[in-house]
């Protein structure tokens, strides 16, 4: 906005310095919401897997301690199959979805790396790396959709082309 215009409108500045905080509001808002899927996903998904587990005579303890990266993999899946319905819930379409789901899974294709390669192979710490590369790839997917992490959520997208994609 130019100085000029601010001057002839002095609630031009006012109103844009609200859109701003309120569009950091629905930003902060939207990747809060995705956490907290992601890790409601890991909790309440891992004990039908931990059950699963147990049913075919091991244990998630067993599996990281055998298969490491198979335990990586499916806490990838937990995170990220919850989340992706909370995207869905919310409004927003399968591209934008796909986005966040390669945000979890590329880390973790990383992290399974790291460890073949012999480079990391302390399995908590790769957890945590994971998991906090899962957290910035989350943050840069939806920076590069300013514009639709920065609109209000919606039960069913303003534009249904952009839902249906």
């Amino acid at each position: 906005m130019s100085e000029a215009h601010t001057r002839a409108d002095p609630d031009a500045l006012q109103r844009a310095r609200s859109d701003l905080r309120s569009r950091t509001r629905t930003f902060g808002r939207h990747y809060a919401e995705m956490v907290v899927a992601m890790f409601a996903g890991m909790v309440l998904l891992g004990i039908p897997a931990g059950w699963a587990l147990r049913l075919a005579g091991t244990s998630t303890a067993q599996l990281t301690d055998d298969a490491p990266a198979a335990m990586l993999l499916g806490m990838a899946v937990t995170m990220t199959v919850p989340m992706v319905a909370w995207m869905r819930h919310r409004g927003h379409g399968w591209r934008l979805g796909a986005e966040m789901a390669a945000s979890m899974v590329l880390p973790t294709f990383a992290a399974i790396g790291l460890l073949g390669a012999g480079v990391m192979t302390d399995v908590g710490t790769l957890v945590a790396v994971e998991h906090v590369a899962m957290l910035l790839g989350m943050l840069a997917a939806m920076l590069l959709r300013l514009d639709e992490y920065t609109q209000p959520h919606a039960h069913g997208h303003a534009d249904p082309a952009v839902a249906a994609a």
